[in-house]
């Protein structure tokens, strides 16, 4: 080590205190401020300006908001509110710039500019100036146009002036990222796209624009009926037993809104919530709120007509299966907790309260009014019930007969670990007898156990949880991972670490991945939820060269690193296209697929509930109709194939 830096390293004194003055402290730890620097980070920038659009919607001033994602690699987000003022701020210096360029300073400290807002740590728009190379801010207010830029995290280059007069009121920002934080991003289409959707659903009336400069595309979202729009949204592709049932109310100083539909053909229950148009995917007070109410309206209404007994063993899970539920709060800054640092989970107890009561008012009026409706539920509710039981029964069966029972439905076909350390474990779901045999081979037998697949297993969206027990596939699978399934799943009792879904790079491997998922999305949710899913990626391409001990090779995974390998091997190389798993010998397989050091996986997680949801709908559901449909407009098909068979060049 150089004695200079070693020096540095060992010795602590007054000079090694550094103060960052102004916007300096985000550029040095942006991570601090915007979470990372991947693509989430960068999307964080713009949900900063989108956010305080939306505040202004919120607050009733602005019915529209225009997002542009720009050639340049700049966004711009425009809206029609009130505008930023363009007055001096008490501290002498004009209120853009306060704004834009200090830290912890904003109007949503008190409830004098907003009743309640999205973003309420006062960091966000002049975080959004720090990590930028360039920021143009235009306000049109009284009358006026006022325009501002900065440069390279927050220089000011031009003061506040008038560069015009304005009949509307307004405010545009348009910012250009500094990609030397986001090197390897750039804004993303779809994710701004169900993010503006997501908003025009919570914020009735208003509309929500993005401008793709890049392809010259424009996508409009509004919906005067907000939420009941919503709840359609995420069902269409099920079949409803109702039309939406829609409940608001004011508890506390604290907006509800409610809305609530069934379908048939699912027996997932779906609730999303959220606090001031921010999803709580960890949900929190006001979803207890929600439950509690719902459970007490429906026993409550069993009882006074006769249809629940004091045996019945109906509870609150049995109710909401096939249901999908939003709530919706506003809550003022003054009663606003959250748990964590991600805003993730509401901790308000006034939210509980406030829930309950306005939905247990409103919904037990509903059912008084609709009977038959009620009746259905209930019935629903106890077959359920009755499914969960007799669920439970086999469990402890299988429990006491796991040894003997469990061991013959898996001879001959799981090949386990050696460990006991359920953690430590790996369970390989691999497509076909060809490729189990060489993963059999290949594979480490301390910790990863081999489970061949033969076929495509059945599609859980479309059968009941009986159907599915009787499947032999889904049987086997539900016995290997040994936690259960449905209800009775306990993710305490799984049997391995990791579960890893290994098929052909193809589309019949693509699809029993997603019947696999849907599965488990579906039956056994915690297992993705708390990451225990993965997905393996085996390389689409082998390079080599020479022959014998002067053999040179190289895996691909992808395309460019084809071209890549290809420049550096030059001239004389030979190309395997990996058509099957069944294609690679069992070191192969091990070293490029299984091997923990050299291995790549992808992690399964739920990003948004409410589009996982749908998808699973759209894309798994009985109706051909919005499945083509989707399909259409989101997948492109092409006939070109760029693979060569050999590179003699």
């Amino acid at each position: 080590m150089d004695q200079k830096k070693n020096v540095n390293i060992r010795s602590y004194s007054e000079d090694n205190i550094e103060i960052l003055e102004g916007l300096e402290a985000v550029r040095k730890r942006p991570g601090m401020y915007i979470g990372s620097t991947d693509s989430r980070g960068l999307h964080r920038l713009a949900w900063e300006i989108i956010d305080n659009s939306i505040d202004e919607a919120m607050a009733g001033f602005g019915k529209k908001i225009i997002v542009t994602i720009g050639k340049d690699k700049s966004i711009t987000i425009e809206d029609n509110g009130r505008g930023v003022p363009t007055g001096k701020h008490k501290s002498g210096i004009p209120t853009p710039q306060v704004v834009y360029t200090i830290l912890h300073a904003g109007g949503k400290f008190n409830s004098n500019s907003y009743s309640s807002s999205v973003g309420l740590h006062g960091v966000g728009a002049s975080v959004v100036t720090a990590l930028s190379t360039f920021m143009e801010v235009t306000i049109s207010r009284d009358g006026k146009k006022y325009q501002q830029t900065y440069l390279d995290g927050g220089k000011i280059i031009s003061k506040l002036s008038i560069i015009g007069d304005s009949k509307v009121n307004g405010t545009k920002v348009k910012f250009i990222p500094d990609y030397n934080f986001f090197s390897k991003s750039e804004f993303n289409k779809s994710i701004i796209m169900e993010r503006l959707q997501e908003n025009a659903f919570l914020l009735k009336g208003v509309e929500m624009v993005l401008v793709d400069e890049r392809d010259n595309t424009i996508n409009n979202y509004i919906y005067d009926n907000g939420l009941i729009s919503y709840v359609e949204f995420i069902n269409e592709g099920n079949t409803p037993l109702n039309q939406p049932i829609y409940f608001s109310g004011l508890n506390q100083d604290i907006e509800i809104e409610v809305v609530m539909q069934y379908v048939s053909d699912s027996y997932d229950e779906t609730v999303l919530s959220f606090v001031n148009n921010v999803k709580t995917d960890d949900g929190g007070s006001h979803e207890t709120g929600l439950r509690s109410a719902f459970t007490r309206c429906m026993n409550d209404f069993g009882k006074k007509y006769n249809l629940i007994k004091e045996k019945d063993k109906i509870d609150g899970s049995d109710y909401r299966e096939g249901l999908t539920a939003i709530v919706s709060v506003k809550i003022p800054e003054k009663f606003l907790q959250f748990e964590g640092q991600t805003k993730s989970k509401l901790g308000t107890p006034e939210a509980k309260v406030a829930v309950e009561s306005v939905l247990y008012e409103k919904l037990s009026y509903y059912l008084e009014e609709n009977k038959d409706f009620a009746n259905l539920i209930i019935g629903k509710a106890h077959r359920a019930s009755s499914v969960r039981e007799a669920a439970r029964k086999a469990r402890e069966e299988a429990r006491s007969n796991k040894k003997g029972k469990v061991e013959k439905l898996l001879s001959g076909k799981l090949t386990p670990a050696q460990s006991k350390k359920r953690n430590e474990c790996e369970l390989f779901l691999v497509e076909g007898d060809s490729a189990g045999g060489s993963a059999k081979q290949g594979r480490d037998r301390v910790f990863q156990a081999i489970l061949p697949l033969r076929g495509k297993v059945i599609n859980s969206e479309k059968n009941v949880i009986d159907e599915l027990i009787k499947n032999e596939e889904i049987s086997t699978i539900i016995h290997t991972i040994g936690a259960g399934v449905g209800k009775e799943f306990d993710i305490q009792e799984i049997n391995y670490g990791k579960i890893i879904i290994m098929t052909d790079a193809d589309t019949d491997g693509a699809h029993i991945q997603v019947l696999l998922l849907t599965f488990f999305y579906r039956f056994m949710k915690p297992l993705i939820e708390q990451g225990h899913i993965y997905i393996a990626m085996p390389p689409l391409y082998k390079l080599s060269k020479g022959s014998g001990k002067n053999e040179k090779f190289a895996y691909c995974w992808d395309d460019n690193q084809l071209e890549e390998q290809k420049k550096l091997f030059g001239p004389g190389y030979i190309i395997q296209r990996y058509k099957g798993l069944g294609e690679m010998n069992a070191p192969q397989l091990w070293e490029t697929t299984m091997n923990p050091n050299t291995r790549s996986l992808i992690k399964v997680n739920i990003g948004d509930g409410a589009l996982a949801e749908r998808r699973v709908n759209v894309l798994m559901g009985a109706d051909p109709k919005v499945r083509r449909k989707w399909i259409d407009e989101n997948v492109k098909f092409t006939l070109e194939d760029s693979f060569k068979k050999d590179g003699a060049e």
